[in-house]
């Protein structure tokens, strides 16, 4: 069989982290996701390593539906998301998280 092609490590962003609230989830691998319908914007940050958040642009809503649905977020990230473009944040530490996301929904 012929080997997926992964993206090369990438660098943190210093840009802001656009504002995506991350929900717990029960998984191994998988700490946190977020998704932003406006801009099918799938956010995942992971139990292991520095625990910085990626976002995966051009997510379709069936996609993150799947995703969040899946008996295995590690094995369905994986399987159908690893090897997507993203754009990688430093992790926050979840009081900050919750103030972006305070002042995201005054701002709505």
């Amino acid at each position: 069989p012929e080997a997926r092609k992964f993206p090369e490590p990438q660098a943190i962003s210093e840009d802001p982290r656009p504002a995506i609230a991350l929900q717990p989830v029960e998984s191994g691998q998988v700490k946190a996701v977020g998704y932003d319908a406006d801009t099918q914007t799938l956010a995942v940050q992971f139990r292991h390593g520095k625990q910085a958040i990626y976002h995966y642009p051009d997510v379709a809503p069936e996609t993150h539906a799947a995703f969040i649905g899946a008996d295995s977020l590690g094995s369905f990230f994986r399987d159908n998301l690893k090897a997507l473009p993203f754009t990688k944040y430093p992790a926050e530490p979840a009081r900050v998280a919750l103030e972006t996301e305070k002042k995201r929904q005054a701002a709505a």
